[in-house]
């Protein structure tokens, strides 16, 4: 079984702005060999007005 790189631990939850940076940290998570786990969440942020992001992505052969 392979590692993560750089020390990053199996289970990640990637949050943030729905905006192109979140959608580019998801996709870089998949290029360097996560999977997405779960279904992704959104909620609106008031104070900020805009919608929060949170997708889940594991290590293959973790879970």
């Amino acid at each position: 079984m392979s590692t993560p790189p750089d020390g990053k631990p199996v289970y990640r939850l990637l949050t943030g702005k729905d905006d192109h940076a979140f959608c580019e940290r998801v996709s870089e998570a998949l290029a360097q060999g996560w999977q997405l786990y779960g279904s992704p969440a959104i909620t609106w942020d008031v104070e900020g007005s805009y919608a929060k992001v949170a997708q889940a992505v594991v290590w293959p052969d973790t879970m």
